[in-house]
């Protein structure tokens, strides 16, 4: 089989993905095929369910990174700072990461999930262990997940403020919570 057309369409790779509680769950057919129906997708690397629900991603990515973690744990016996930090960065971190504002945690419970793969290979670090999370983070310059996010959340705003000229015009920031040309955060 050889590359597809522009206009050719997998017809095997076509799901329907039935959104919302209301829905009549209608068939569809794609020429003289009918589509198959799915309670879930994955598209890019996120799993979506028909209620948008992304606590089966969170424990998709929390699993990964587990494995990782443990790979990394039996394979690495230097416990230092230098040799456990490119690993974490290279190989771990990128997991619980991936295209999180899409699918960021937004119950407590799946960002204790996602936190605590980060927190086990920091006690990984060999003289570190008598500081709590918090500290062993600001040693190592590095944030929490849920920072990051955030930080993250910043930055698309950012973006989309930019539009599509790539400019950041000062108008566009009256009434956004934005005061001049820096950020307001509020706790």
């Amino acid at each position: 089989m050889g590359l597809c057309e522009p206009h050719e369409v997998q017809k095997a790779k076509c799901k329907v993905l039935h959104m919302d509680q209301g829905n009549p769950e209608y068939s569809y057919r794609l020429g003289r095929e009918w589509i198959e129906s799915s309670p879930e997708e994955k598209d890019l690397g996120v799993l979506v369910d028909k209620k948008l629900n992304m606590r089966q991603q969170h424990a998709l990515a929390a699993q990964k990174a587990n494995r990782v973690q443990g790979c990394i744990k039996r394979g690495v016996t230097c416990r230092s700072r230098e040799v456990i930090l490119p690993f974490y960065s290279t190989l771990l971190r990128p997991h619980p990461g991936y295209c999180i504002q899409l699918w960021g945690p937004q119950h407590k419970k799946d960002m204790e999930l996602l936190e605590r793969v980060q927190r086990r290979v920091m006690k990984l670090i060999r003289g570190l262990e008598h500081l709590s999370y918090e500290d062993r983070l600001r040693e190592l310059g590095l944030f929490s997940l849920e920072k990051r996010r955030l930080w993250g959340d910043l930055i698309a705003a950012f973006q989309y403020l930019k539009g599509p000229t790539g400019k950041l015009e000062r108008d566009c920031l009256q009434g956004h919570g934005v005061i001049g040309w820096g950020v307001m955060i509020l706790n």
